[in-house]
């Protein structure tokens, strides 16, 4: 057994049941991912479309690719055929175009609307209000071929964590505000994708207090790519880790693995006990 494969299998071990682990592969080679997949891995993000296609053609057919980086609307009839969500949607001319290219693929690709949370102008994502009016105006009920599965977010890069958490509330409140409107018959509409390196703790510890914890699925995105430090080799293993394996209390285990490289790429499931 490889060191990565020993390290996902710890890992893996580690997991309550119904959690899903996302390994951020981007810029690493075939063989490392390749050497993932081996020990159980099947669900992977990449962020250039190229660079996904290429893997896609090389590795194992039944993977879950995942893109998760901004996306080009001349892109995207590379990866219609075959990526599996598309975690940063931030305009209705880009949904359209992801229903036309997965209508010729035959396919239901399933996106998360962007929403521009924070105080950088660099950021991508409809504003709030952009967001509400593009729903209201319900011309993606007649995109067919996509399928609108929650938000995501990131907030603003500082240390002021008030600010942070004010930012993540108001991606939350948006969740629920437009899952009350448009999809409150849609079992699908169930994802809040938001959380970055610095901040994702921030973005567990605002969704632990939610009533409605559930009802939404945390995807910690850009904390996948500490997991991917930490699989493919350029990362540092926390003695955290042993909160995983060894706490009963899984929710205080979490909290508390903040040194470790893997907890923040645990996407947590709203299936199990646990919303994601």
């Amino acid at each position: 057994m490889t060191r990565i494969q020993a390290e996902i299998q710890a890992i893996k071990n580690g997991l309550p049941e119904g959690v899903r682990l996302v390994a951020v592969s981007k810029y690493h080679p075939v063989e490392a991912l390749q050497e993932a997949y081996e020990a159980g891995q099947r669900i992977f993000g990449e962020s250039k479309v190229q660079e996904m296609t290429q893997k896609y053609e090389l590795l194992p057919k039944d993977i879950e690719w995942h893109f998760i980086g901004h996306l080009q609307t001349n892109k995207i009839k590379y990866m219609a055929p075959f990526v599996s969500m598309i975690h940063g949607v931030d305009s209705f001319k880009l949904l359209c175009e992801i229903n036309k290219q997965a209508a010729k693929a035959g396919r239901i690709i399933p996106c998360l609307l962007q929403i521009h949370i924070a105080r950088e102008e660099t950021k991508f994502g409809f504003s709030p209000d952009e967001c509400r009016d593009m729903l209201r105006q319900e011309g993606w009920k007649d995109l067919q071929h996509i399928r609108i599965c929650g938000v995501m977010g990131m907030a603003t890069n500082t240390d002021n964590e008030a600010d942070i958490d004010q930012e993540f509330q108001t991606l939350a409140a948006l969740f629920q505000e437009i899952k009350e409107i448009h999809f409150t018959q849609d079992p699908y509409f169930t994802e809040v994708s938001m959380g970055m390196s610095d901040d994702y703790l921030l973005a567990i510890d605002y969704f632990l207090q939610l009533g409605d914890w559930r009802d939404a699925k945390m995807k910690l995105k850009s904390a996948y790519y500490n997991a991917g430090d930490y699989y493919f080799g350029e990362g540092e293993y926390d003695t955290a880790a042993e909160y995983f394996l060894l706490a009963d209390d899984y929710e205080d285990a979490y909290r508390r693995a903040t040194g470790c490289l893997y907890a923040p790429a645990v996407e947590l499931m709203e299936k199990g006990e646990y919303a994601q």
